[in-house]
């Protein structure tokens, strides 16, 4: 069973924005904006739908998550932390000095972890090899790939949504997190994904699109999984760059700026004053 469904997601995406923002600065390191992108996702699948246990972080049932945008790893380890997979006090250790905590995700001394991710167009490829594990041992668990839209630019990522689309593969679940930014520019500049969910369709995938942001939406999605029988499913969720600090929000350079001084203040003052 996941690990509180009357867990209150939107009160954990707010804790792990925080958790973020204090982690980046503290580190001096980049990728705040992606992070804070997926900080409800994040918080929806932890908080409520992922079967896992913070106990037995290797029980062999488990559903098994990628954070394929590895770069945004903050935004994980702050969940995990929340859930109990290891202490909050520990992610003051972000990206220091032989801390177990690097900006990519890692999985190397990291309870919760399943694989250390950043080379972007992997973290689909490795889902649906551990859908078809899963799949050809009779098991039942599930999946997980939360994607960039940047790196469904990629042949890799859609040579792995053919595949498990031939092998039927209803354990999988990807979530694109559809903010419509890149590292340096807009997607659509850069290479344009559009008609985007009908691509998926044609790959033989089962589709639903949501908000990003609104739990109730994120949560009826996964609530439904899967959307169908002997399909892959996957969410399109609609996001904002920097969800949560307005002047972070839907701007390229927060890809890799660090919030340091006035603009850290700043941050932290508006998410502690915004509403779950």
């Amino acid at each position: 069973m996941p690990l509180a469904p009357d867990c209150d997601t939107a009160a954990l995406a707010k804790r792990i924005r925080l958790h973020v923002v204090r982690m980046t600065n503290r580190g001096k390191s980049s990728h705040v904006g992606s992070a804070l992108s997926i900080a409800d996702i994040v918080a929806a699948l932890y908080g409520a739908v992922l079967d896992i246990d913070p106990a037995n972080p290797l029980k062999p049932d488990r559903d098994r998550f990628l954070l394929s945008k590895g770069h945004a790893g903050a935004a994980v380890y702050a969940a995990l932390a929340e859930t109990g997979f290891f202490d909050t006090g520990l992610l003051v250790q972000h990206y220091q000095n032989g801390s177990i905590f690097s900006v990519h995700v890692s999985h190397k001394g990291v309870p919760g972890v399943e694989l250390s991710t950043g080379a972007l167009g992997h973290g689909l490829n490795v889902a649906t090899g551990m859908a078809l594990a899963a799949r050809r041992g009779g098991e039942r668990w599930r999946a997980f790939a939360l994607l960039s839209d940047g790196e469904c630019d990629e042949g890799s990522t859609w040579e792995a949504a053919l595949f498990a689309a031939h092998h039927r593969l209803d354990n999988l679940v990807a979530v694109v997190d559809y903010n419509k930014l890149q590292s340096l520019g807009p997607v659509e500049e850069t290479l344009a994904l559009e008609p985007f969910a009908d691509k998926w369709r044609a790959f033989g995938w089962s589709v639903e699109e949501v908000d990003g942001h609104s739990h109730a939406q994120l949560l009826a999605a996964f609530g439904r999984l899967p959307f169908t029988a002997g399909r892959p499913s996957v969410v399109i969720a609609h996001t904002i760059k920097g969800k949560g600090v307005s002047f972070m929000e839907n701007q390229v350079a927060w890809h890799y700026r660090t919030p340091l001084g006035a603009d850290f203040d700043a941050a932290i003052a508006e998410l502690e004053a915004a509403d779950a």
